[in-house]
């Protein structure tokens, strides 16, 4: 999918990725960087995310996901996973998958 963005008087294409919502963020712990995060969809480690919350949005790469304190290599929808990301995510932050 390609957009038409008019940057100070001159028009560039911009390709926009589709994206899929697979979560919200419960609970954010700043001091080691790790985001609690209810499934509504599968995500796995080394998955490409874009996390946004109101106007703010950033992309990260899922480094490592755990599941009650055990290391997981994916989770499934409803299940809630703590996942490591590299910039702060505020409570009610939506993750969205790049397909």
């Amino acid at each position: 999918m390609v957009s038409l963005n008019q940057v100070e008087g001159f028009y560039k294409y911009s390709t926009i990725m589709p994206k899929k919502e697979v979560g919200k963020v419960t609970h954010w712990y700043d001091k080691i960087g790790v985001a609690v995060v209810k499934l509504s969809g599968a995500l796995k480690v080394g998955d490409s995310v874009k996390i946004g919350h109101g106007k703010v949005e950033f992309d990260d790469i899922v480094s490592s996901m755990q599941i009650d304190h055990k290391a997981v290599a994916s989770g499934k929808k409803g299940a809630e996973v703590a996942v490591k990301i590299s910039q702060k995510a505020k409570e009610g932050s939506t993750i969205y998958i790049e397909k």
